[in-house]
């Protein structure tokens, strides 16, 4: 199998400022994203990245871009690396597919998360107080049952470790009530019409995150839209309400790593090339149903 890309090198260009899965670099007026294939599980970054998992994020978040350009703007300003600055022409080979070169925004400090089924961490806190973030649900839910209508479920945004999961009334007060609103509204219309498409294609769209940032004044979505990594997909043929359901992302990963002696702690175990080889497959096969595409 190929080897992963950890991360990216760009010496003349500067230091990146490395997330989980990006390093993103400050070219001044605009910045240059780079997915790379490092994966997180646990919130713990893997010693073994999956292959191309960089470029299936970066092609899906373009295609979701795009397609949600009637609701709200994005911060693409170019993916053609043929047409990148000539500063960035010696690193095409390792920057197409999974880069972009994206507007300087002032990021909300906030991950904005709409679930339109109860799944994940959304199911356990349901077990545990019959509501999420605040709200109330109905008391007969069952694993991944799907919500009379999506609800909005925003969480901190943290560095490093677990983001927390706040009420609207504590978003209003971080962030003031005219943000407060129109983050929400603006994620359940956008994740509505991510359902709208994707359903098309035989795919369930459990639940997602996304993150706003403001540029002049106007709020943008920023980051990634739509992908393995801030969403859970299920295969519309194969959902059964009353249990966990088999998505179409780092799922393999985990399964794997809860079988093993690990304490969900740094530094994470390496995987297994069958498990990373599966993983690359399972991302591969979500962006092909999603965008009729491969890499």
């Amino acid at each position: 199998m190929q080897k992963a890309l950890r991360e990216t090198n760009l010496t003349d260009i500067g230091t990146p400022k490395r997330g989980k899965v990006r390093d993103v670099y400050d070219l001044g007026d605009k910045l240059l994203i780079v997915a790379s294939d490092r994966l997180s599980a646990f919130d713990v970054v893997l010693p073994t990245g999956i292959p191309d998992k960089g470029k299936v994020l970066t092609k899906l978040s373009v295609f979701w871009f795009r397609q949600m350009g009637g609701i709200v703007k994005n911060h693409i300003l170019e993916v053609d690396v043929d047409k990148y600055p000539d500063a960035l022409k010696k690193y095409s080979d390792n920057l197409r597919d999974r880069s972009m070169l994206a507007k300087k925004a002032q990021v909300i400090p906030v991950e904005c998360v709409v679930r339109g089924y109860l799944s994940g961490s959304g199911w356990n806190d349901y077990k545990k107080t019959g509501t999420i973030c605040g709200m109330k649900l109905p008391g007969d839910l069952v694993e991944s049952a799907k919500l009379e209508r999506p609800i909005f479920t925003p969480t901190t945004k943290a560095e490093e470790g677990h983001d927390m999961n706040i009420s609207f009334e504590k978003l209003v007060g971080i962030v003031g009530e005219n943000l407060a609103e129109k983050l929400r509204d603006l994620s359940i219309n956008v994740y509505e019409k991510g359902c709208e498409i994707a359903e098309r294609k035989g795919i369930i769209i459990a639940d997602t995150k996304f993150e706003f940032g403001m540029v002049d004044d106007e709020m943008i979505i920023v980051d990634e839209i739509l992908t393995p990594d801030s969403s859970r997909f299920w295969s519309k043929k194969l959902y059964k309400a009353g249990g966990a359901q088999d998505s179409y992302d780092k799922q393999i990963v985990r399964d794997y790593l809860n079988t093993l002696d690990w304490d969900k702690t740094y530094p994470g175990p390496e995987l297994p090339e069958a498990i990373a080889e599966k993983a690359r497959a399972r991302y591969i096969e979500i962006l092909e149903i999603l965008t009729g595409q491969g890499l």
